[in-house]
């Protein structure tokens, strides 16, 4: 029962982190099928995209989703001091290590879609600098994510054994 369940869980958290990436890399897609006005370099003016807003607001939630079931129901393997690490078994050290990764990737994803999403949505057409292809990269760090929430997933439950 319990191997069911870490599995049906470790699948509900690629599947959120799978949809997460494919609805960020959509949203830039959509974002680039808008009117461009005027680019220069860097510099841009275009209209935004509503649904390009709300494919990376879904995308924003759904990595959201996937990183706090991946935290609330991985053990959380607290190592605050150098004995402890020296005394931690590998699996341990393993765990600890993913779990910043996750964290890191989380931020950094979270960033980019957030980025991405809010440029589109204002309501009438945007001069600034261009903001190419930051739905796109959140959405491939929501794959990455998924990937670490996984292994952290595992290793957390293995250090329960």
């Amino acid at each position: 029962m319990a191997k069911t369940l870490c599995a049906f869980i470790c699948l509900l958290i690629v599947v959120m982190d799978v949809i997460a990436g494919i609805l960020g890399i959509a949203a830039e897609i959509e974002q680039n099928k808008g009117m461009k006005h005027l680019r220069v370099w860097i510099f841009e003016c275009r209209d935004p995209s509503e649904k390009a807003f709300k494919l990376g607001l879904a995308a924003a939630k759904l990595l959201v989703l996937a990183h706090v079931i991946a935290n609330m129901l991985g053990v959380c393997n607290c190592i605050c001091s150098q004995e402890e690490l020296r005394r931690a078994s590998l699996s341990r050290k393993l765990s600890v290590a993913l779990l910043i990764f996750t964290w890191i990737v989380f931020a950094v994803g979270l960033s980019m879609l957030a980025i991405g999403t809010s440029s589109n949505q204002k309501s009438k057409a945007s001069c600034g600098f261009s903001s190419h292809h930051f739905l796109s990269l959140g959405g491939n760090l929501c794959f990455v994510h998924g990937l670490f929430s996984l292994l952290y997933y595992v290793s957390s439950t293995a250090t329960l054994s």
